[in-house]
């Protein structure tokens, strides 16, 4: 694969710069099997769509076609299933669950997962984290009748965020 770096300048980075060492959507670790793109997430209404609304020359254009997007504001309605699961920013920060290559958390470091960036140390503990979120998989299966959206949307939504396909739950 020929060198190839991507240059982010957004409001939240400036100048930052990663090298991309795999095909885009490919040579993902073992187990690491996300079961939607970024480019999907983003169609299905994910994070209330004010999220990342600055970063689209960093991401491929069609990640962005027929995304739900709210340019002004916070708007949990605009989410695949209108509810809000999201945690504050400062949450994040104070749990210290954002590492500084990706400020915007899980979701930023999986869209450059995704591209082609890798990051030995940072990749394993998303992937870590990405494996603990299942633990929501297992209360919907136990509580819920399969295919009802309607029953703990707040956990089927915040799969959503981690790219769990919660509708075929």
């Amino acid at each position: 694969m020929r060198k190839h770096f991507i240059t982010v300048q957004d409001t939240m980075q400036q100048g930052y710069r990663y090298e991309l060492t795999a095909p885009t959507g490919k040579q993902f670790a073992d187990e690491l099997q996300p079961e939607l793109t970024p480019g999907e997430m983003l169609r299905l209404g994910v994070f209330d769509e004010k999220y990342m609304t600055d970063c689209k020359k960093e991401f491929p254009a069609l990640w962005f076609r027929k995304a739900k997007r709210s340019p002004r504001h916070h708007d949990p309605t605009i989410n695949y299933l209108g509810v809000d699961a999201s945690r504050p920013l400062s949450e994040w920060r104070k749990n210290d669950w954002i590492h500084p290559d990706d400020p915007r958390a899980w979701f930023q470091w999986y869209c450059r997962y995704y591209l082609g960036r890798r990051l030995i140390r940072e990749d394993a503990r998303q992937i870590k984290r990405w494996k603990m979120i299942c633990r929501h998989l297992a209360q919907i299966k136990k509580h819920c009748q399969k295919g009802n959206l309607n029953c703990h949307k707040r956990q089927r939504q915040a799969l959503l965020h981690w790219a769990y396909d919660s509708r075929k739950i």
